[in-house]
């Protein structure tokens, strides 16, 4: 009976070659889904924080310290969206490979145009800003295939045999997207030019990528909560331009979008800015198929 099953174990084992996977941790889940969909079956995908949190935000777990001291790579947004929680990890992971420096350490920023870069000197009277720039770019179609891009040349980089594979996943990757966007084309166009509010600058890169005209945000600042006379201006901009939407992620409280909304007939339109960030919008496709077209719904 031992010999039988040596026989077996040796016949599987020749059969079905073990395939190296690469530990991949991300700090988002858009990251995550991206990773894994130009990854396939040769990388094993974690994420941090969920996508129905702020991630700014995010309690450094021991349990994700231990996923990271046995990453092989970290993937993270970068431009300071994880800087108040993401050294704790590493400093506690002691993993030289995704630290800087390392094999495994991916700022995926460094592939992106960045919008609003700073200019001049920066204080905290200024609010939350970031100082390299806007790090909510993932939410623009086309930073999806740059980090797609960025995944695939790491991957490919850190695992040369499934070079081949990895280049045919992120081509069908970008083959989805494309004629994912082919089907949003009519609520695009019926976007151009449409003035809308949003809570936090996090929506420049979408509303860059859907072209409606962004006339002013909740926050006075970024991460200041409105003052009664920032609401009184905002008001009468609203007024004034015929904006009727005011978007918002769901983890910022909605009582102040509600008041304006009340005084301008306008309505709140709370969408995910992550995949996760609402029930069933489970990849990164579904989240922009989603928010485009509440949009172009909510603006009719």
């Amino acid at each position: 009976m031992r010999r039988v099953l040596l026989t077996v174990f040796l016949t599987l084992s020749l059969a079905a070659p073990s395939v190296a996977q690469l530990r991949v941790v991300t700090s988002t889940t858009d990251l995550a889904d991206i990773a894994g969909r130009v990854g396939g079956g040769r990388v094993k995908v974690t994420h941090v924080s969920e996508g129905y949190q702020d991630p700014h935000f995010v309690e450094a777990k021991p349990s994700f310290v231990l996923q990271l001291a046995k990453a092989d790579v970290w993937a993270f947004i970068g431009l300071d969206l994880e800087i108040g929680w993401m050294s704790l990890l590493l400093n506690g992971a002691r993993n030289p490979k995704i630290r800087p420096g390392g094999t495994g350490y991916l700022d995926v920023s460094k592939v992106i145009p960045v919008m609003d870069v700073p200019t001049g000197t920066l204080d905290r009277s200024q609010g939350d800003v970031h100082p390299l720039g806007n790090p909510h770019y993932w939410l623009a179609p086309a930073n999806g295939r740059r980090i797609a891009a960025a995944f695939k040349d790491k991957f490919t980089e850190l695992d040369p045999a499934g070079a081949a594979g990895y280049a045919q996943n992120l081509g069908t990757f970008e083959a989805s997207l494309t004629k994912a966007a082919e089907g949003w084309a009519p609520a695009l166009a019926s976007l151009v030019g449409k003035p809308i509010v949003a809570w936090h600058t996090s929506w420049r890169y979408f509303a860059a990528y859907t072209r409606v005209n962004l006339v002013g945000f909740m926050e006075p600042k970024p991460g200041v909560p409105p003052s009664p006379s920032h609401l009184a201006g905002l008001i009468a901009t609203m007024k004034r331009t015929g904006a009727k939407v005011i978007v918002m992620e769901p983890y910022y409280d909605r009582k102040m979008a509600d008041l304006v909304a009340s005084k301008t007939g306008a309505s709140v339109l709370v969408l995910p800015s992550s995949v996760g960030g609402k029930k069933g919008l489970d990849d990164y496709l579904a989240v922009i198929h989603h928010n485009v077209t509440s949009l172009a719904k909510a603006v009719e």
